[in-house]
């Protein structure tokens, strides 16, 4: 690879005034820095190449910590009801989807939450039926915890009014007990199960327009959990090399999930393997389920139904067998964990087997929605990265109060008490579930309020400065993935990552200007994958 002089850019700096405006790279490393006209002196009588970024600012690589490149590819194929506004508008692009969909095909759906509708109704199994019997229907919720199916979906299932709630699970019933198409949390098996698996050319093609997408959005990388959906390992390791070989410039660090343990074992695959475009991480588990559902498991029951805690996903054993294989591996973990029940389970069994101090890799925490104030303490002794979804607040809130109720805000969504912590704090979207764009989570975290919004933000207090937002998506993540010393920052001896926008980002601006923000130009080791 030539090497590369990028010029004439205004570089990110949070703590000090700088007149470096220009970066010479080398076999994708930031080798030196400084105005323009000192590093030609310097590179005199050497082949390299110019970039002239025309006075755009660039940070260091934008990273998104958590979220799912497979899903986020195959959804842009979806009926997507983020924009929908009330159950009448589901049901309406509903049929019109139905009406050009082959008879016997599955219609797909995702990302509906009744929370934003001004009557917060769902609809039932009856009005999906009476839009179409001829196609199975099977429509995921925001937080894909919750599900909704139409009766030929339950029937292709083999799901009857007799059969019995599984383990981790739940299927939604009438006043009558008759099946009334919600499904929750495990109960979703047997539906995925009789879906046509995607082929394998189908699933490459969504992760190219994944990355793609991440590009164009000025995301150098993404921390990835693709294995339920890619099926195997060797076929999430596959089509990755395929598609860098086929020019792809993008970075994945992979979570594992748990249930690829003996495939992960069998190829002698480690934590931390792979090479700086591709990389193995931690495994990854679930504890709970999400508050949108009421499956997120809560130390006390919900403040708008009483009758529940939520589901915990394992029993207090059955974490410790599979950390424990995890560990006897050489793995970290990552668990999802939303609620203060789970969150606090999780901490007793990490306290019992608790990562080695020489680890290259920490633990994960993934979403810490929902923290009980001393379980944060005792999770701040362990080595511990926490990943953060400040997105999640312009989603939830206000309904979350219902959910959760007075007594449980002191520690909810409580970015700023995590940073205190010392903890490495990564910043992600959990895409396709938020929208990708790392601008806009940088935005919620700021304000802690939706786009549109004119107010105070929820939970103030809990708002973080712009250079605390920026540091979640770069030098926060790159702590997460173990890569601080190499990552995160615009350093000498740095990978070149580079993330370039049309203005100024600063501490004191209006944060609405992220909202206008375009990206130009999207740098990965030194290497251009994506330009205006």
């Amino acid at each position: 690879m030539q090497p590369v002089l990028f010029t004439n850019g205004v570089l990110y700096s949070p703590h000090a005034a700088t007149t470096v405006d220009s970066i010479y790279v080398e076999d994708g490393i930031i080798r030196a820095m400084g105005s323009a006209a000192e590093l030609r002196l310097q590179l005199s009588g050497r082949d390299y190449r110019t970039v002239d970024w025309e006075g755009a600012f660039v940070l260091p690589g934008l990273v998104d910590a958590h979220m799912h490149l497979g899903m986020h590819g195959l959804k842009l194929g979806m009926l997507d009801f983020t924009e929908a506004a009330s159950k009448d508008e589901m049901l309406a692009m509903l049929r019109s989807r139905a009406a050009v969909t082959p008879p016997g095909e599955w219609i797909m759906g995702l990302n509906w939450n009744e929370n934003h509708f001004p009557d917060p109704v769902i609809p039932n199994m009856m009005e999906l039926d009476d839009i179409t019997t001829e196609h199975p229907v099977y429509l995921t919720r925001t937080c894909f915890h919750a599900f909704l199916g139409n009766s030929e979906a339950f029937r292709r299932a083999g799901i009857t009014a007799g059969t019995p709630d599984p383990e981790s699970g739940a299927f939604g019933r009438d006043a009558d007990g008759r099946l009334n198409g919600c499904i929750y949390e495990n109960a979703s098996v047997p539906f995925t199960m009789v879906q046509p698996e995607p082929d394998p050319s189908k699933l490459k093609a969504a992760m190219l327009q994944a990355c793609r997408d991440a590009l164009r959005l000025g995301l150098t990388s993404a921390h990835t959990e693709d294995l339920r959906l890619l099926g195997s390992v060797e076929a999430m390791q596959r089509i990755h090399r395929e598609l860098h070989e086929e020019g792809l410039r993008f970075r994945t660090h992979q979570l594992m999930f748990h249930g690829f343990l003996d495939e992960m074992e069998e190829l002698g695959i480690k934590a931390g393997s792979g090479n700086e475009w591709n990389r193995i991480g931690a495994v990854k588990l679930f504890a709970d389920g999400a508050v949108g559902g009421r499956t997120a498991l809560l130390k006390e029951p919900y403040y708008d139904a009483p009758h529940t805690r939520g589901l915990a996903m394992h029993s207090p054993e059955e974490l410790r067998e599979i950390i424990g294989r995890a560990r006897r591996l050489g793995y970290p973990v990552a668990f999802h964990a939303i609620g203060d029940g789970a969150a606090e389970m999780m901490t007793d069994v990490l306290e019992i087997l608790p990562l080695s101090r020489a680890a290259k890799l920490p633990d994960r925490f993934i979403h810490a929605q929902i923290v009980h104030p001393d379980t944060i303490k005792r999770m701040s002794k362990l080595k511990l990265a926490v990943d953060l979804q400040p997105r999640f607040v312009a989603s939830d809130f206000p309904w979350v109060l219902e959910r959760v109720g007075p007594d449980r805000t002191s520690c909810l969504y409580a970015w700023k008490k995590w940073l205190r912590t010392g903890l490495p704090c990564s910043g992600g979207s959990d895409a396709p579930i938020e929208p990708l764009n790392p601008l806009l989570g940088i935005h919620a975290a700021i304000t802690r309020r939706k786009p549109g919004e004119d107010h105070a933000g929820y939970l103030p207090e809990e708002k973080l400065s712009l250079t605390e937002a920026i540091g979640l998506f770069t030098l926060g993540s790159a702590g997460a993935a173990g890569e601080a010393d190499q990552r995160g920052t615009l350093e000498f001896g740095k990978y070149a990552d580079f993330t370039v926008v049309d203005r100024c980002l600063h501490d004191g601006m209006d944060p609405d200007e992220l909202l206008e923000t375009k990206v130009r130009m999207t740098v990965i080791n030194g290497e251009i994958g994506y330009a205006e």
